[in-house]
């Protein structure tokens, strides 16, 4: 299992790396100011850093019930940012519309464009973030 602080070290790593690439691609491929943008992108950021402590704790604590251990092999890992960014997308979708005033299906396309995007780099982050920074092994719950 993973500590606190190392929990935030990775949460916060991802979210500025990922905000420092995500917002001038992202205002040149939807063709809006970079300033609108980047405040939905700190915006999305600053939900998805609390949201990924929250998921990458509970997915810890279920892969240690259910295995004993919290490694991933290459199937849990895919499910692991598959299911991340799909909690995430239901979360954010409705204030992205809000925020840009655009309908819900203008709205998602830009989401999952965001989601393709994030679903790779969430993959390479934590593989990256894993082989940097192993998780400590800890004993079997009983």
């Amino acid at each position: 299992m993973r500590s606190t602080p190392d929990r935030i070290r990775q949460a916060v790593s991802f979210e500025l790396i990922g905000l420092l690439i995500v917002t001038p691609l992202f205002a040149w491929a939807f063709d809006h100011p970079m300033e609108e943008m980047g405040v939905l992108a700190v915006l999305g950021a600053t939900a998805a850093t609390a949201w990924n402590y929250l998921f990458n704790l509970a997915f810890d604590y279920l892969l240690l019930w259910r295995r004993g251990d919290v490694r991933k092999t290459m199937p849990i890992r895919i499910s692991h940012a598959v299911l991340f960014e799909v909690t995430l997308l239901t979360l954010l979708l409705p204030i992205f519309a809000w925020w840009l005033d655009a309908s819900l299906l203008t709205i998602l396309v830009m989401e999952l464009s965001f989601a393709g995007f994030y679903l790779v780099y969430a993959f390479v982050f934590t593989w990256g973030y894993d082989t940097i920074f192993p998780p400590r092994k800890r004993e079997r719950m009983a």
